[in-house]
C-alpha cells in the first residue's frame, strides 16, 4: 500500500507563503489570467507573483520571464501550472530549483489522452518524485483553502469558510459543492481538483483532511479506483477520524464510459464499491444534493444518540409526509410519553394532534415554538427532532410589503413582528440543539423558494443548515444515526 504523506507537506499546497501562476495571459478568459485573478481578489495575502514570455504586470502582479528573475528573497511554496504539457518538465526542474513545494497543474493532453498521454503523465509523477514535489493533478481544475483565503482555480466560485473538506476526480463537482456553500452558508474548509489524480489521489486528499483541525467532514466524487484494497484501507482509517461522504459516478455502464473519457478512470464494479462502503463506514450518497446536504449535516448537527425521531410542524399535511418518510427509512417515529404530551397540553390548544407528529394546529403563541422544541429536545425518549414550517409568517409579511398597501405603519408593524417572530424560531431550533446535544433539522421549502425570507437567512446565520424538504431533511438524519451507530460498534464514540 502506499506509504500515508506527512501532513505538513500539503502545508506548500493549502496554506503557502507565496504563489506562483505559470502561463499567465493578459486575455481575461484563457486560465491564467482567470487563476491569477481569482487569487488576489478574494483575499489571499501571500506573495504573488506570475510568468510569462513579455514579463511587465498582469492584474498589478509582477510577471517573470523565467523562474530565475524571482528575487531572492521571496518564497514560493505554490506554483499553478496553466502551462502547455510539452513545458511542464522545465518548469517543474525550475521549481524544485527554487524550492517550491508544490505545484497544481491544469494542464490537459495526459492520462486522459490516451497511450502517448499516459507514459507523459507516468514521466511527469517520476519527476515529480525525484524532485520532492507535491504534484496535483494534472487536468484538474484548481485548490481552493479558506483558511488562507486562498482561492487557486480556474473557475468560480469561491465558498464562505466552514468545515467540509472537498476532494473530487471532477472539477465541475468542486465547483457543485462549493455553489451549495454558497447558497447554504455551509461552508468548506478546503477543496481540490483531483484532476487524473496522477500523483496525488483521492485518499491522499482525504488522510490530509482528517489530520486537519480546520476540516470535520470529508467530501468526496470518485469516479474511478485503481486499487481497490488499498482505497478501503485508507478511507477506513479516514472514517475513524472523520464522517466521509462519498459521490461516485461511473455506476453504469454509460456512466463507466463517461468516466474513462473524462479523467481516464476505470470504474470498479457498483455493488463491490457499494459493500466496500458500508465495510469502511463511508457514507454514500445517490446525487449531488443529497451528498451536500449530508456533508452539511455532519458538519452542523451534533450525533444522535439513537433512531428516534419527534416531529414538530406548524401545519398537518407536511408532518404527514415525513412521518411516511421516517417510517420508510431507518429512523423511528418515536411515540411520546405522556409526561411529554402533558408538558405540551399546558402550552397549546385542545386541538393539537397529541401525537406525533406534533401538529401545532395554529395554536402557537409568540413562546410556543421555542418552548415545545425545549420540551421534546429534554425528553430522553427523542434523539433527534425535524422541525417545519419555519417563515410561514415572514412569506405573509413579504406579500404584505409588497402589496399595495406596504408602508402603512400598521402594516410595516405587523411586517416587523412577523419576521422577528421568524428569526426567534430559527434561533431556537439552533440553542435548543446546542443545548441539548441532540440534532434540530429545520426544512422548509423556502430555503430555495424565497431564500431572502428571515426563517432560512436566519437559520443560516445560526451557522446551520437548512433543508429545502423535509424528505430531504430525513434522508440526511438517516445518514446521521448510521454513522453514529457504525461508530459505536467501532468504540469511536
Amino acid at each position: 500500500m502506499k506509504p500515508r504523506i506527512a501532513p505538513e507537506r500539503f502545508g506548500a499546497m493549502f496554506e503557502p507563503r507565496g504563489v506562483l501562476v505559470a502561463g499567465v495571459s493578459t486575455h481575461p478568459a484563457k486560465f491564467g489570467f482567470v487563476a491569477l485573478h481569482n487569487i488576489v481578489t478574494q483575499g489571499y495575502e501571500g506573495a504573488v507573483y506570475g510568468t510569462n514570455r513579455d514579463g511587465g504586470e498582469v492584474l498589478g502582479v509582477p510577471m517573470l520571464k523565467t523562474l530565475d528573475d524571482l528575487p531572492d528573497d521571496v518564497r514560493i511554496d505554490l506554483v499553478f501550472v496553466c502551462t502547455p504539457a510539452s513545458a511542464n518538465v522545465e518548469l517543474l526542474r525550475a521549481c524544485a530549483a527554487r524550492g517550491i513545494g508544490a505545484a497544481f497543474l491544469t494542464s490537459a493532453g495526459y492520462g486522459e489522452a490516451g497511450d502517448e498521454g499516459r507514459r507523459a503523465e507516468a514521466e511527469l509523477v517520476a519527476l515529480a518524485d525525484e524532485l520532492g514535489i507535491l504534484l496535483a493533478g494534472p487536468n484538474g481544475q484548481g485548490v481552493v483553502s479558506t483558511p488562507a483565503r486562498l482561492c487557486a482555480q480556474i473557475v468560480a466560485p469561491y465558498p464562505p469558510p466552514g468545515a467540509i473538506g472537498i476532494a473530487s476526480q471532477s472539477g465541475n463537482f468542486v465547483s457543485s459543492f462549493q455553489n451549495y456553500a454558497r447558497a447554504s452558508g455551509v461552508g468548506v474548509s478546503r477543496a481540490v481538483s483531483a484532476g487524473n489524480a496522477a500523483a496525488l489521489t483521492i485518499p491522499d486528499y482525504l488522510e490530509y483532511f482528517a489530520s486537519d483541525p480546520a476540516t470535520r467532514v470529508g467530501l468526496a466524487y470518485v469516479e474511478g479506483i485503481a486499487d481497490g484494497r488499498a482505497f478501503f484501507d485508507r478511507v477506513h482509517a479516514v472514517t475513524a477520524e472523520m464522517p466521509l461522504v462519498v459521490l461516485k459516478g461511473g455506476a453504469t455502464s454509460g456512466g463507466q464510459r463517461a468516466a474513462a473519457s473524462h479523467t481516464g478512470a476505470l470504474a470498479s464494479d457498483d455493488r463491490v464499491f457499494d459493500g466496500m462502503c458500508h465495510q469502511a463506514g463511508i457514507t454514500r450518497a445517490n446525487n449531488v444534493e443529497e451528498a451536500f446536504d449530508t456533508a452539511a449535516t455532519f458538519a452542523t448537527q451534533p450525533l444522535p444518540r439513537g433512531p428516534r425521531v419527534a416531529v414538530v410542524t406548524t401545519a398537518g399535511g407536511w408532518g404527514v409526509v415525513t412521518a411516511d418518510a421516517i417510517t420508510r427509512s431507518e429512523l423511528e417515529l418515536v411515540k411520546l410519553p405522556e409526561s411529554l404530551l402533558a408538558a405540551i397540553d399546558e402550552r397549546l390548544p385542545p386541538r393539537w394532534s397529541r401525537n406525533n407528529p406534533i401538529d401545532l394546529a395554529g395554536g402557537e403563541t409568540r413562546d410556543t415554538i421555542p418552548e415545545v422544541l425545549g420540551l421534546v429536545a429534554d425528553s430522553p425518549e427523542v434523539d433527534a427532532i425535524i422541525y417545519l414550517g419555519l417563515g410561514i409568517q415572514s412569506n405573509q409579511a413579504r406579500l404584505l410589503r409588497e402589496g399595495r398597501f406596504g408602508g402603512d405603519p400598521g402594516i410595516e408593524r405587523v411586517v416587523a413582528y412577523h419576521e422577528r417572530q421568524d428569526a426567534r424560531f430559527a434561533r431556537a431550533a439552533a440553542e435548543v440543539s446546542e443545548a441539548s446535544g441532540k440534532p434540530i433539522l429545520t426544512a422548509t421549502e423556502l430555503a430555495l423558494a424565497d431564500p431572502a425570507n428571515a426563517g432560512p437567512t436566519t437559520v443560516r446565520a445560526t451557522g446551520r443548515y437548512c433543508y429545502p424538504t423535509a424528505q430531504r431533511a430525513v434522508a440526511a438524519l438517516e445518514h446521521l444515526w448510521r454513522d453514529a451507530r457504525l461508530r459505536h460498534r467501532r468504540g469511536l464514540m
